[in-house]
């Protein structure tokens, strides 16, 4: 069995087979998913898994060049945007990198979240509550 934060196999693949530059979403439960887009459906019921819960995790274990979320997040949900921030910034400090963090309409964002890997849909119920994170090197 692993030892590392992250238990599901077809997320960890995902991340794992991770290229510079290559993307993944992690999304609230609403997020329309691409068809092309790989999913792993993680949701159980309204919060379960939490957004912020499963960045985390998934942060442990991805090295993270920068990141898209709707400018959206400012106004509408300030208490996940500054909870991903400060996970953001200490994820940069573990690192040895700084994460970039673009902020899109949310229309655009979906645009570009349909060009992800594989997209991570939480059960997150508040607005907003979503992150495209772009894979680094650690070299």
């Amino acid at each position: 069995m692993k030892k590392t934060k992250l238990l599901n196999a077809s997320l960890s693949h995902y991340i794992a087979t991770l290229g510079h530059t290559d993307s993944l979403v992690i999304c609230d439960a609403g997020l329309p998913i691409s068809n092309q887009v790989e999913r792993v459906d993680l949701a159980l019921e309204a919060g379960v898994p939490g957004f912020l819960q499963t960045v985390d995790v998934v942060i442990s274990e991805m090295f993270v060049e920068h990141a898209v979320v709707a400018k959206e997040i400012r106004e509408k949900n300030p208490q996940i945007h500054d909870a991903l921030l400060d996970s953001l910034r200490k994820l940069s400090e573990q690192q040895g990198n700084c994460i970039a963090v673009e902020y899109v309409e949310h229309e655009e964002f979906k645009v570009l979240s349909s060009e992800s890997k594989a997209a991570v849909r939480t059960g997150e119920f508040s607005p907003y509550a979503n992150i495209i994170l772009y894979s680094g090197v650690p070299f």
